[in-house]
């Protein structure tokens, strides 16, 4: 009874995939994980006296903060958002001759119509918000 099974699970469609789920599953964090120890048992904690020291005759070191501006991060992510949207649109474009021949000419059209009126409606969101706009921070 269990070998019918095992041979039923192995010739499944999909059992690469889901082996392929678990292996990732377990890869991401343990890599994570491992880069962190390393990087721990690696990183030199004290800091250099020579790195704080004067230069010549150079300005005196101070600490800048480490902050990147939340803009950066919004043009990035709209532009992901967008290149991806376009991205899905390059397959149908290349294939609605295939639809039309399939009878989904019409039902494709709308819903790419569909498709495109809702990346238009989020740029304009996304503009009316100032999203788009750079402002300086002092």
């Amino acid at each position: 009874m269990t070998g019918g099974l095992s041979h039923i699970v192995s010739e499944h469609p999909y059992f690469g995939v889901f082996v392929f789920f678990i292996v990732a599953a377990v890869a991401f964090p343990a890599t994570l994980v491992l880069t962190r120890f390393i990087s721990r048992k690696l990183a030199k904690l004290d800091r250099e006296k020579l790195k704080l020291s004067i230069y010549e005759c150079g300005p005196e070191v101070t600490k800048q903060p480490n902050s990147i501006s939340v803009q950066f991060y919004l043009i990035a992510l709209l532009f992901i958002l967008f290149d991806v949207e376009i991205i899905f649109m390059i397959p149908w474009g290349i294939d609605f001759k295939l639809f039309k021949a399939l009878g989904l000419g019409w039902f494709g059209l709308i819903e790419m119509m569909l498709f495109v009126f809702l990346l238009a409606l989020g740029f304009i969101y996304a503009w009316k918000k100032g999203a788009l706009e750079w402002h300086n921070i002092k």
